[in-house]
């Protein structure tokens, strides 16, 4: 049977990734992509789906109630997948209103357009809709060197980003309690794969390298992180839409525990040896510690294992390979993202549609 996917959020990163997978693996679906366009939102990511008749761009704020219910209208979505969000600690840091705005009250208004199009009497709603909330460990707060976080461990942001995350998960479990809408949560660790903007960890240090320019390095940069190959992160989602048990949430890590550092010195030796031996160790610049920075963070996905069979299948050594392949292979993306021409030209041309 066909379904309708409702995407949000699907010109950012992870977004963009997802609705590749599904075009790729399922033929009979629709996928509908709403975004925003803020600066994260890159066109330039989908332009191999755009003219495919199973897909679908709005240009539209998840935060526009009347958008969203137009959306509703014009489609039978059967799934919403919620990336949409502002996702950067550091701007959370100097703007935190525009976090709780998108992350929180987008969330919420999305959530009510759902509850409002699917329901089809007191507790009861149209058969097979479910409500998916993309979140992050971060909302767990930072770990010791030892343990890992459970989908039972308590809830201890400590950024504006993470707190605004948090507070959406804690809407979307309000509305599958109260209202019993069928929904769940996941929570990844860092993603990391092709289409991710480059203010980000791996793709600035690859850009950076590939420049000669400085690469910056909070603190001492044995910060811990829990690395996840994009394509794994698809895969589970897909899964917990397909066979998640309604109303649970389920954490989605990639066992590639590594520190900051050490990653930085992984795609200095790779550049280094697949395109400029001048690029060495001399290029990293450790600068102030981010404020609230977590130090460590560590996902146990023992349940969606148990639970669905999922499992990461590209280990860190593969994935980071993979990942700075293909920057390599496609540095006009980055180019066109690092000049800010990718706002232009995709959006001018949807724009003539």
């Amino acid at each position: 049977m066909s379904k309708t996917y409702l995407v949000t959020g699907g010109a950012g990163f992870i977004g963009s990734n997802f609705i590749h997978y599904l075009m790729e693996r399922h033929q009979d679906i629709l996928v509908v992509n709403v975004d925003k366009l803020t600066y994260a939102g890159n066109l330039e990511n989908l332009k191999a789906v755009m003219d495919d008749a199973r897909y679908a761009f709005v240009q539209a704020d998840i935060c526009d109630r009347e958008a969203m219910a137009r959306l509703f209208e014009q489609y039978t979505i059967d799934y919403v997948v919620n990336f949409a969000a502002e996702s950067h600690v550091d701007r959370s840091i100097t703007d935190p209103g525009v976090f709780v705005s998108t992350n929180v009250m987008g969330t919420l208004n999305l959530l009510d357009v759902a509850k409002c199009s699917w329901r089809i009497g007191e507790d009861n709603y149209r058969e097979g809709v479910r409500f998916l909330q993309v979140s992050t460990d971060e909302v767990y707060g930072s770990l010791g060197p030892e343990g890992f976080f459970t989908e039972t461990t308590p809830l201890d942001p400590h950024s504006p980003y993470s707190a605004s995350k948090a507070s959406a998960d804690l809407l979307v479990k309000a509305y599958g309690d109260t209202y019993r809408m069928p929904v769940n949560i996941t929570r990844c660790s860092n993603n990391y794969g092709p289409y991710q903007f480059p203010e980000k960890l791996i793709p600035l240090m690859i850009n950076n390298c590939l420049n000669k320019q400085g690469l910056p390095v909070y603190g001492d940069g044995m910060q811990i992180r829990d690395w996840l190959y994009v394509e794994d992160h698809c895969k589970a989602i897909d899964l917990v839409l397909q066979k998640g048990t309604l109303g649970e949430v389920y954490n989605i890590g990639g066992h590639n525990e590594k520190p900051n550092i050490e990653i930085v010195e992984s795609i200095i030796g790779y550049v280094s040896e697949k395109v400029d031996p001048a690029v060495n160790e001399s290029l990293i610049q450790h600068v102030t510690d981010r404020k609230g920075h977590d130090r460590r963070y560590g996902i146990d996905p023992t349940k969606i294992r148990e639970a669905l069979g999922w499992e990461p299948e590209t280990m860190f050594s593969e994935g980071i390979k993979k990942t700075i392949d293909w920057y390599l292979e496609n540095r006009q993306w980055m180019e066109h993202v690092t000049s800010g021409s990718y706002q232009q030209y995709y959006r001018s041309m949807y724009a003539d549609r």
